[in-house]
């Protein structure tokens, strides 16, 4: 780094996407991307948009806040739209901590969140997976903090239910509890359907995965009017402009093909099982996934020489060199033709 670099920024580590490799050699299930093809009408509707870029977007973001008002059942007040899900969880980390208040996560979790508390000087608490890996709930009682909670959590795929979730928010009456369901359309529950219950919730969610608009770049944000209020002032005060005119409108065409989504979505779980009851057959450990992954080991390979060895046949998973984690690989749900060509060279290696 540069001599101007600020030293404020001495301790920040980046955050470190999954690899992007440029050419098409690969099998690519390494970052919960979809494997199928993004609709055909978002498709159709950003196009026509491409012919208006020399105009700003509309920093209200009106029509895609109408759409998603309506088809998530909530006011147009209670929603935002954001510039990816990431975007949204730095709103809520920059509205609702700060020196007084702290962040709270478990240890083994979305890695952006460390991140941006580093990035915006928020000290935070990191409670540890119980030894399934799974939360413990009475470490999110009462906290006085932030939490923050993926559900389904990543990398485990494993998801609370919507009673466990309803339990921490009320159990953090005087502070926020941001629920971040990036993979809840793959098998968990929403708890979308609490915000007008709980005015300390807010759900985050993303169009990346169950939507295949990753390159898109499109999150959300959904709870009381006021929580989201806080939301917009950060965002006018940042980035106003911050959706552009193409993913806007693909945004609208996704939630209008709707159907398309929930078969995409169906085709992944089936698909997740019949990897996991393959993997199991070869000795396989996995967590019980409710997201478009599955979390495994094996006892006779490690985690980084099953990555390394898959990555020789071109075939791109997950691994996290990080204490808990060294033994796994997380592997993302792609077509069963890829699934059954991963299967047959993880029997290569074992052999």
């Amino acid at each position: 780094m540069s001599k101007f670099f600020s030293s404020k920024y001495d301790a920040l580590t980046p955050y470190t996407p999954g690899e992007q490799p440029r050419d098409s050699q690969y099998i690519k299930l390494n970052t919960n991307e979809s494997p199928y093809e993004t609709s055909l009408k978002a498709v159709e509707y950003a196009s026509k948009e491409a012919l208006k870029l020399r105009l700003y977007s509309d920093p209200e973001v009106t029509d895609l806040v109408a759409k998603g008002a309506d088809y998530f059942g909530v006011a147009k007040d209670e929603i935002l739209f954001t510039n990816g899900s990431d975007e949204a969880l730095n709103f809520a980390l920059m509205a609702f901590c700060d020196n007084k208040t702290e962040a709270i996560f478990p240890d083994i979790t979305y890695g952006f969140y460390p991140v941006i508390c580093s990035l915006n000087n928020i000290k935070y608490t990191e409670k540890p997976l119980k030894e399934d890996l799974t939360i413990d709930l009475n470490d999110y009682m009462n906290t006085g903090k932030t939490v923050f909670l993926a559900n389904p959590n990543a990398p485990t795929g494993i998801a609370l239910t919507l009673n466990d979730v309803e339990k921490i928010i009320e159990g953090n009456p005087n502070n926020v509890v941001i629920v971040d369901e990036a993979y809840v359309d793959f098998g968990a529950e929403s708890a979308v359907k609490l915000i007008h219950k709980y005015d300390n919730l807010l759900v985050v969610q993303t169009m990346s995965k169950s939507r295949s608009l990753a390159g898109g770049r499109l999150g959300f944000a959904i709870g009381c009017k006021e929580l989201i209020q806080d939301l917009n002032t950060l965002k006018y005060s940042t980035n106003p402009y911050n959706v552009n005119r193409m993913t806007m409108a693909a945004g609208i065409g996704a939630l209008e093909d709707d159907a398309y989504m929930k078969e995409n979505c169906q085709k992944i779980i089936e698909v997740r099982e019949y990897t996991a009851a393959e993997l199991s057959a070869l000795g396989f450990k996995m967590t019980d996934s409710k997201a478009n992954f599955i979390f495994a080991k094996h006892d006779k390979i490690s985690g980084e020489q099953l990555y390394m060895e898959l990555k020789k046949r071109n075939i791109l998973v997950r691994y996290f060199n990080k204490p808990r984690l060294t033994e796994y690989v997380r592997i993302t749900i792609g077509t069963k033709e890829q699934m059954d060509a991963l299967i047959t060279q993880v029997k290569e290696i074992l052999k």
